[in-house]
């Protein structure tokens, strides 16, 4: 069954993307599919259809064929690639960077730079959950792996404490989509700016929300 625009309907089976295999190919293939992203973020996936995709692209009909074999194939690729930019985009902030705590805010202002950059990727990704699951599931599992990746070193090192691992690391993850979704897309006069938002995020995660008590020396 075929989309209103065009393209495998989802559910249909799962769809293929090809690997380019000459540069030429590649720049092709790159150009789909942020071509693809700007039309799905801008218009969603169904009411996006191939051709929207190869016009943004600049690039003749018959080539969307050579490498995806359907809208969703595209759409597929267009959530992989996005998972992608967020890996890309954090992995070098966290060289060098000592301690486990502070990794997770290096992490985390890098994150809000992916979405300042990029702003229509919780649209897309909101969306892969009912054109794609199985994608959309997975593009934050593997975001939460390297996150508890991080946090069982942590616990190794000593920083953290024993028992942190899986829960942590969703609840992480919550915590840095929330504060990109209110503080980079929703942002408002006043907002504290980004270095601000992953310092106080920071500090939560190290201290806790708890009060506790003054500290001081028996009455006698």
């Amino acid at each position: 069954m075929a989309d209103r625009k065009g393209g495998a309907a989802a559910g249909s089976g799962r769809a293929v993307a090809r690997a380019p295999r000459t540069a030429r190919g590649m720049r092709t293939r790159r150009a789909l599919i942020d071509a693809a992203a700007a039309e799905f973020g801008a218009r969603g996936f169904h009411e996006t259809g191939i051709g929207d995709i190869t016009r943004a692209a600049g690039v003749a009909a018959g080539s969307f064929y050579t490498w995806f074999d359907s809208k969703e194939a595209i759409f597929r690729a267009v959530v992989a690639d996005m998972s992608e930019q967020v890996r890309a985009a954090v992995a070098p902030r966290l060289v060098g960077v000592e301690g486990a705590l502070a990794r997770e805010a290096a992490a985390l202002a890098a994150f809000l730079g992916v979405v300042a950059a990029n702003r229509l990727i919780y649209r897309i990704i909101d969306e892969a959950e009912f054109v794609v699951p199985d994608a959309h599931r997975a593009h934050y599992a593997t975001t939460v792996a390297r996150i508890a990746e991080r946090l069982r070193a942590g616990v190794a090192a000593g920083e953290l404490r024993d028992g942190v691992d899986e829960v942590e690391a969703w609840a992480v993850a919550g915590m840095n989509v929330f504060l990109g979704l209110r503080y980079v897309l929703w942002t408002q006069d006043g907002d504290p700016d980004p270095a601000e938002v992953a310092a106080r995020a920071n500090r939560l995660l190290a201290e806790g929300l708890a009060a506790r008590p003054a500290s001081g020396g028996s009455d006698g």
